[in-house]
């Protein structure tokens, strides 16, 4: 197994890493709106949030040599379900023509009071 870390990514908040590579898989940590530059949640509303995670998670897979086409699933963690639609227009918009494999959960609560969560597996 070897760890993958990027600077352009939100540093760990706790004991794990930013992704883990084995073999040909990849699989990220989940990701919430972290600035990676001053570890804070970004400001602003739920998309806000959305956008900085999918870039938080574009950061890890460039880091592994991986991009958006190579996941094959997606885990979404919500505290609030009324949101899934607009999580659905914005997780479009990275994703494309490519379609992985997606759990949403809805949960009580995420690290820092973030509103989403998300993991990622890839292909390499």
């Amino acid at each position: 197994m070897e760890i993958i870390a990027t600077d352009a990514a939100p540093k760990a908040i706790g004991p794990y890493s930013q992704a883990i590579k084995s073999g040909k898989i990849l699989y990220t940590s989940g990701q919430i709106a972290l600035d990676p530059a001053t570890g804070n949640l970004v400001e602003g509303d739920f998309a806000a949030q959305v956008h900085r995670v999918f870039e938080n998670l574009k950061a890890v897979l460039a880091a592994a040599g991986a991009n958006f086409s190579s996941v094959a699933k997606a885990t979404v963690y919500l505290t609030d379900l009324a949101n899934f639609a607009t999580l659905n227009e914005i997780y479009a918009s990275y994703f494309g023509n490519t379609k992985p494999a997606r759990s949403t959960v809805g949960v009580a609560q995420l690290p820092k009071g973030a509103l989403v969560e998300i993991d990622l597996i890839a292909i390499l």
